[in-house]
């Protein structure tokens, strides 16, 4: 099935943001931390730096986690970011996770991080070099990185199927929202050639769920 690009990249609608700041993704956002949990065994202390955070729920299931890491969240949508930092203040994480607005690639950051984080972001550019450009950037030598997003099926009919299975009771926008990203997500062999633009070696691309791939493993390392 041929990749529909979304029209545009970023969640900045506040009835949008707010549909999905309320919306129940605890499913997906605990795969993350559990890939994680696998790729970077024992405790984590450093920095790490989200791209794509949206309203923040996966800097705060990771620092809940990791509870002496400190964490750079960067979302281009300041609607998200807004709701993102309610949630950080609620759950008293301020001095722990540090919001950014920013569009990739991402310049200015004040570190080399020691590792990278994205879940779901990488449907929603234009540019997928984008990602890898900033990832490539930010991260030191040996970072572990960790990006999940969605898998583009194989026929509308499979689209179908997984709005049914995963949205049916979801409002309206982000019904609309998730068929448009199962469009316009990419597949595995398309993210492989992406990281072979890049350069980016020691990342593994793997199919995690019905759903999901994922780019995992360390910067010039093994994956």
């Amino acid at each position: 099935m041929k990749r529909i690009p979304e029209a545009e990249e970023l969640m900045d609608q506040q009835d949008q943001a707010l549909a999905y700041a309320e919306a129940d993704f605890s499913t997906s956002n605990t795969l993350f931390i559990e890939l994680f949990e696998a790729l970077h065994p024992g405790e984590f202390g450093g920095t790490a730096l989200d791209l794509g955070c949206g309203p923040a729920d996966i800097p705060i299931r990771f620092a809940r986690r990791y509870s002496q890491a400190q964490i750079d969240a960067l979302d281009g949508a300041r609607a998200m970011l807004d709701l993102a930092q309610a949630a950080i203040d609620d759950n008293g994480m301020a001095q722990r996770i540090h919001l950014h607005c920013q569009h990739l690639p991402a310049s200015g950051l004040a570190q080399e991080y020691d590792t990278l984080l994205s879940n779901s972001l990488l449907h929603h550019l234009h540019n997928p070099q984008d990602l890898w450009e900033t990832i490539y950037s930010c991260a030191r030598p040996g970072a572990t990185v960790l990006v999940m997003d969605l898998l583009r099926p194989e026929s509308p009919r499979q689209v179908d199927k997984l709005v049914v299975e995963y949205a049916s009771d979801a409002p309206e926008v982000l019904r609309r929202d998730f068929e448009a990203s199962l469009y316009a997500a990419y597949t595995l062999e398309e993210v492989r050639e992406q990281l072979a633009t890049a350069s980016l070696p020691g990342l593994e691309v793997a199919q995690v769920s019905d759903r999901h791939l994922v780019i995992r493993g360390r910067l010039g390392g093994m994956p």
